[in-house]
C-alpha cells in the first residue's frame, strides 16, 4: 500500500467516525488534488480556530477551485465542516475538510 493510499484510508476513517457516508472515489480525487501538501504535517490539517486559515480555505478552495461566489453560505459551510469533524479535534485533515465542502456545494463535477 502506498503512502497516499494509507493517508486516504486514514481520511476515510476520520469521515466515517464523524458519521459521514464516504464516496471513496471522490475522496481520492480531492486528496490527489491537494498534491504534496498531504505529506507535510502543518499543511495536512486545517485549524478550525484560525480565522486567517479559514479565510484562505474560503478564497483558495471554495471561490478559486470550486468557483463559488463570496457569500455567507461559504462561511456557514466552513463552520459546518468544523463542527462535523469536531471543534476539539486538533487533526482536521485538509482532504476531509475539502471533501465535506465539495459535497456540501454539490461540486463533485470539479473532480471529474
Amino acid at each position: 500500500m502506498s503512502k497516499r493510499d494509507e493517508l486516504i484510508a486514514k481520511y476515510a476513517k476520520q469521515l466515517k467516525d464523524a458519521g459521514v457516508n464516504v464516496n471513496l472515489d471522490l475522496l481520492t480525487k480531492v486528496t490527489v488534488g491537494l498534491g504534496p501538501s498531504i505529506y507535510k504535517a502543518d499543511a495536512e490539517t486545517v485549524s478550525g480556530s484560525d480565522a486567517k486559515e479559514l479565510e484562505t480555505v474560503k478564497k483558495n478552495y471554495l471561490m478559486k477551485k470550486l468557483g463559488l461566489a463570496d457569500s455567507s453560505k461559504l462561511d456557514d459551510a466552513i463552520n459546518k465542516a468544523v463542527e462535523t469533524l469536531g471543534k476539539s479535534n486538533r487533526n482536521k485533515y485538509r482532504a476531509c475538510f475539502y471533501y465535506l465542502l465539495c459535497v456540501e456545494f454539490k461540486k463533485e463535477s470539479v473532480y471529474k
